[in-house]
């Protein structure tokens, strides 16, 4: 039975019913108060926007003129660049101009629905919303504007177990910084919220630091306070494209004539990718828009309290907060509408066409979650564009491509929450070379130009609109975009029973389900191109030379050994977490992680000298990689390539170039990212298909299987291996997580990030990774760790997990992560001793439930190898036996 509501709809003073589908559009009401910009002192034309204490602006006929240079040039007017130019005044930078092809904050950010809210995915989006929750609320006093800033709380709604187990893991996460929240039960929310329905909710988690604000208000404060910084703003200034001297930005074209300046930000919100490709070199800025309804009703009744918490019911679809006495709600439907696929065809956002049809499941979920909405008159269905990004996560820092060249765009609908922190990391980026957090989920170099397709775009963002109100889980799998890297072996291996997950473009097998059969054990791993591979050649010493500045490893050894290495910072934290190879006196083969495709590219070719001896190139496409592991991978390989393949002739972290099969220049590396015996093949693309043949033909006999991504990753979390970007990021070093054997103390050679290390050698590190095992944790009932989980030592915080696994030797769950001991009474970061951690007694807390674990500094003890090795040998008898 499908229920239809009678709601009242004012339009041209004539009060209609929703459940009468009428084909003509409401009139369009003048946007509301709140939605429009208080300014005061704005120019009607081209002009300067500027503080009161300073105002000298001429009238329309006398525009101020363009400046001809500046440090920096941001373009976009909304609450994101305004961030941007404040936080970056307030760093001491001059000589800042703002450009706005129509006037300030009269985009998206006139039309956002002004929720400030914590309850983000991921770490780094909570700290940034956290941070600019602050700011709003002081920004008032800072500059006498009023920001409409009320603190709110909000109630995110859990309707079933999962929803609100999900709640409890985001609960532990953000009182791991600091932030206020709890878990409630259904009756708690009706005495926060005298609106909602609570019959068939399980829980709820309440934040009471959120809060609400007016976004042209926010947008002008900041305006505000810039401009008394001595920012320039310009208002209907089109900034038309980039110029770029030698890989540098040098200067920005406008309609009105050029401005010379070293530095650009491109916060064009939904005219960034637009603008990104109409540089002069291209930019890859991949965002596409989205329609986003919202509904706003006249004060009810009995009006809302400004103060009512906000209500956001993810498994309905909606959010929605008090205005103006009545109510603002709107949501995330799953058949979003992707708009704006060609040109800057606004120059300030209006209000779209109403469409009531589309709109109608929310209405209905809003009213099913507040009965007494049913009388409410409302007053306009707002329905503005949204950008969003291929991951759901907005887009920060230096482009790969073009040196200066900065961008923060696509906020996914959370712009306002995400303005404040957002620019101030940015400014911090552009002032010291790096944010004072751990921004690489959100670095624009995680992608490439392979996601500047508008195609990809537009199916993408009818996927991801959808996934903000899903069910968060530590991987999703994205449907859109898929099979467009794919190596020769994908169709053989999607017959053999693959489920694939995609990486940067790349498909590779997740597991093996062969038709009847359960889940195949290890012993051969594929992917295809799971590496990233660079060949650095020169005439000389010169590669050499750059790899043992950008390396804390010496990669002075002789020819074929591999060197594990990270290339580090300044501060020595790890930029890149490599495997190098050396090929010749002056050749060098360089294996990183996917996700750094771009990122390592970009930070070995920011440090290259101008050398026309130096050659750097990407060959991750000239190369299929397969993974051998296990006791026998010697005998198959041994076999196939009529070379002794035992330590005394393969020694290990050596590579030798060899034929397998027919197949000749197979790069053979005899190294693992498991802690397994084996061997890494990089085959020549066009081999890959004979080669894997003949690697699975002779392995029958040794029981050989294919495996997939999730089984490498339990085998590295059991062998206690760190993985960048996910345990390791710029911000750690190798002495914190027991890598300080593979740093050159002994050489009397330079590479960056060497005085930091030197320093935190002698102070002595204050956090320390570690493996935690779960004890008393039952892998059929209980939950399990997925990563970011707080750490208890005695009962105290002590740190957070990183990664975490099913370990199927030691058959529990083993979580890695960092700890760290209480600071002194100074306040000071205390050196942390192995006696510290040894001596603790540790839980790990999942979804608010604590489960006691023993923490080890270094990988378990080789009996559990043997042990394994021997069960191996015996199903391997057992199996030539038969």
């Amino acid at each position: 039975m499908r229920l239809c509501v009678c709601v009242h709809v004012v339009a041209e003073n004539t009060a209609m019913c929703s459940c009468v589908r009428s084909s003509r559009a409401l009139s369009p009401v003048l946007l509301p108060r709140l939605l429009l910009p208080q300014t005061g002192f704005r120019v009607a034309s081209r002009g300067l926007w500027t503080s009161p204490q300073c105002l000298a602006v001429s009238g329309d006929s006398q525009l101020l003129p363009l400046p001809s240079q500046a440090r920096v040039v941001i373009c976009g007017g909304g609450v994101v660049g305004t961030s941007v130019a404040y936080h970056l005044a307030k760093l001491g930078w001059t000589d800042i101009v703002l450009l706005e092809q129509g006037r300030l904050g009269a985009g998206t950010t006139r039309l956002c629905a002004g929720i400030v809210s914590v309850a983000k995915p991921i770490s780094i989006e909570c700290q940034m919303a956290n941070y600019s929750n602050s700011l709003y609320q002081q920004l008032e006093e800072e500059t006498g504007v009023k920001t409409g800033y009320v603190k709110t709380g909000s109630l995110c709604l859990a309707q079933n177990q999962d929803r609100f187990i999900s709640l409890k893991r985001l609960a532990s996460r953000l009182k791991v910084m600091g932030i206020s929240c709890n878990i409630i039960k259904p009756k708690e929310v009706a005495k926060l919220h005298p609106l909602v329905n609570i019959h068939d909710l399980v829980g709820a988690l309440h934040l009471p630091g959120d809060a609400v604000v007016s976004p042209p208000e926010v947008n002008h404060a900041l305006a505000v306070a810039a401009a008394g910084q001595g920012v320039q703003i310009l208002e209907r200034t089109t900034v038309q494209q980039v110029l770029v001297e030698k890989g540098h930005v040098m200067a920005v074209e406008t309609d009105r004539g050029s401005i010379e300046c070293e530095y650009f930000v491109n916060c064009a919100g939904q005219w960034a990718y637009e603008l990104g490709q109409a540089s002069e070199i291209k930019v890859s800025v991949p965002l596409h828009g989205c329609e986003h309804f919202y509904l706003l009703t006249k004060p009810l009744q009995e009006p809302l309290s400004p103060n009512t918490p906000v209500v956001v019911d993810m498994d309905g679809r909606i959010y929605a907060r008090p205005w103006q006495g009545g109510l603002l709600s709107g949501g995330f439907e799953k058949n979003p509408k992707p708009i704006f696929t060609e040109g800057r065809n606004q120059l300030e956002i209006q209000n779209m066409q109403e469409d009531w049809d589309h709109f109608e499941p929310m209405l209905s979920a809003l009213l099913r979650r507040m009965p007494g909405l049913e009388s409410a008159e409302i007053h306009q269905l707002v329905n503005c564009p949204e950008s969003f990004t291929p991951d759901m996560r907005c887009l920060m820092g230096e482009t790969p491509g073009v040196s200066g060249y900065y961008v923060l765009a696509g906020m996914n609908s959370s712009g306002l929450a995400f303005a404040g922190g957002a620019g101030k990391y940015l400014a911090e980026w552009m002032s010291y070379g790096y944010p004072t957090a751990n921004v690489w989920p959100l670095d624009i170099k995680r992608f490439g130009n392979l996601q500047s397709s508008r195609t990809f775009l537009r199916h993408r963002v009818m996927e991801v609109m959808p996934l903000l109100y899903e069910l968060k889980v530590p991987r999703w799998d994205f449907q859109t975009g898929r099979q467009l890297r794919t190596s020769p072996l994908y169709d053989r291996l999607d017959t053999q029973g693959a489920r694939w997950m995609e990486k940067h473009g790349f498909e590779r097998p997740k597991y093996f389900v062969p038709p009847g059969k359960g889940m195949a054990s290890v012993s051969l791993k594929n992917e295809k191109c799971l590496i990233k591979v660079i060949n650095n050649t020169s005439t000389g010493d010169q590669a050499l030379e750059l790899l043992q500045h950008l390396c804390a490893n010496d990669l002075d050894v002789p020819v074929g050994h591999i060197v594990h290495t990270g290339m580090l910072n300044e501060r020595g934290g790890y930029e890149n977490d490599c495997s190098v190879v050396r090929l010749s006196k002056n050749s060098f083969f360089i294996v990183s992680p996917t996700d750094q495709q771009v990122h390592c590219w970009s930070w070995i070719k920011k440090h290259m000298p101008n050398d026309p001896h130096l050659h750097l190139e990407d060959v991750s496409w000239k190369y299929t990689a397969l993974n051998l592991i296990g006791p026998r991978a010697m005998d198959v390989l041994a076999e196939l390539s009529y070379v002794s393949m035992t330590p005394d002739h393969f020694p290990s972290m050596f590579c030798k170039e060899m034929s397998v099969g027919y197949a000749n220049g197979i790069r053979v590396m005899s190294m693992t990212h498991t802690g397994e015996p084996g061997f890494m093949l990089y085959i020549p693309i066009e081999y890959a298909l004979h080669v894997y043949n003949e690697v699975m033909s002779v392995g029958q006999k040794y029981g050989i299987r294919n495996a997939g991504y999730y089984a490498l990753r339990s085998l590295r979390i059991e062998k206690f291996f760190a993985f960048w970007g996910q345990d390791l990021d710029a911000f750690t070093t190798p002495l914190e997580c027991g890598r300080e054997f593979r740093v050159k103390f002994d050489k009397d050679t330079d590479f960056l990030g060497r005085e930091a290390l030197l320093q935190q050698r002698q102070d002595g590190a204050s956090r320390r990774f570690v493996m935690l095992v779960l004890d008393d944790h039952d892998t059929e009932l209980d939950l399990w760790p997925w990563w970011g989980e707080p750490i208890y030592r005695n009962s105290l915080l002590a740190g957070t997990t990183t990664s975490s696994a099913y370990s199927y030797t030691l058959e529990r769950h083993v979580c890695l992560g960092f700890v760290s001991p209480p600071p002194s009474p100074e306040g000071l970061p205390t050196p942390i001793t192995p006696d510290f951690i040894n001596r603790g007694d540790y839980e790990v807390d999942i979804a608010g439930q604590r489960y006691p674990a023993k923490a080890k500094l270094y990988p378990f003890s080789s009996l559990f190898t043997q042990q394994k090795r021997r069960k191996d040998d015996m199903e391997l008898s057992n199996l030539q036996g038969k």
